[in-house]
């Protein structure tokens, strides 16, 4: 099986933690040369010396915001002009939580545009390059709300949903140049995110972070939490070469936690 990525380039958005770093460290064992993408720019410099380079890679960092999608794109847009991008992680991190009625509507606004609107604007900076390279993986980290929403999470919900359906109708433009198109859909894995979850449950139900986390594990078949390198693994799937035929899919990685099909 072919998973070796050596030569090709692979961007990666909010890689200075979590999935998204995990991500990157795998990209880059693998052989890829790795453009990490995030605020903090001293975060984004450990993860930088953390990255492999025993087969010659050579890495980088951008310090760009999600809230400012016009310095995102003339960014991004610079870097595709200097080398193609074979590989774009599309990795933001989620809306805060609360019940869909009481959201503000401006916060559905907020989070669509850094998410899917974002996105949209990466993917046009780097598409041109893919196609001339005749070699493209844009792998979107959204959430298994996409198959079935999550309690608490409404605008999270509805934002992940609008990027699935914007992630398939690229899948199939995009085939035909040997792009594929997929979506990574992570369960309760151990970030800051979950973290969050996790506290701003335990104080709305008057129970101890441990009493929460244990309920959510026992609605999880394996009984864990995924760690974030879980994740990362099938995200070097799906950027390598073995996975060309795989395209427009919605991949839970959640231990088994999603009830539909």
């Amino acid at each position: 099986m072919d998973i070796n990525l050596q030569h090709k380039n692979a961007l990666v958005s909010g890689s200075s933690k979590g999935i998204g770093r995990a991500i990157a460290i795998e990209l880059a064992l693998l052989g890829a040369n790795v453009t990490l993408v995030a605020r903090d720019i001293d975060r984004l410099a450990m993860v930088l010396g953390e990255l492999d380079r025993s087969k010659g890679q050579q890495h980088d960092f951008m310090v760009a915001d999600f809230t400012n999608s016009h310095d995102l794109h003339r960014k991004v847009t610079g870097l595709a002009s200097e080398k193609p991008i074979h590989i774009l992680i599309n990795n933001t991190g989620g809306p805060p939580g609360g019940p869909i009625l009481e959201a503000d509507p401006a916060a559905f606004l907020v989070a669509f545009h850094s998410h899917l609107i974002c996105n949209q604007l990466l993917v046009q900076a780097v598409v041109k390059g893919m196609i001339q390279e005749g070699y493209g993986r844009i792998i979107n980290i959204i959430s298994t709300s996409v198959k079935q929403p999550l309690e608490n999470l409404g605008v999270s919900n509805t934002i992940r949903a609008a990027v699935a359906n914007w992630s398939k109708t690229l899948a199939n433009e995009l085939a035909s140049y040997g792009i594929t198109v997929n979506n990574i859909l992570p369960g309760a894995t151990h970030t800051d995110r979950l973290q969050d979850i996790v506290i701003s449950k335990a104080k709305k139900t008057d129970r101890s972070i441990h009493e929460v986390m244990d309920e959510m594990k026992a609605e999880i078949p394996v009984g864990r939490f995924a760690a974030p390198a879980e994740i990362a693994a099938a995200a070097g799937f799906l950027a390598s070469p073995a996975a060309a035929y795989i395209t427009g899919i919605n991949l839970p990685v959640d231990g088994g936690r999603t009830k539909s099909l």
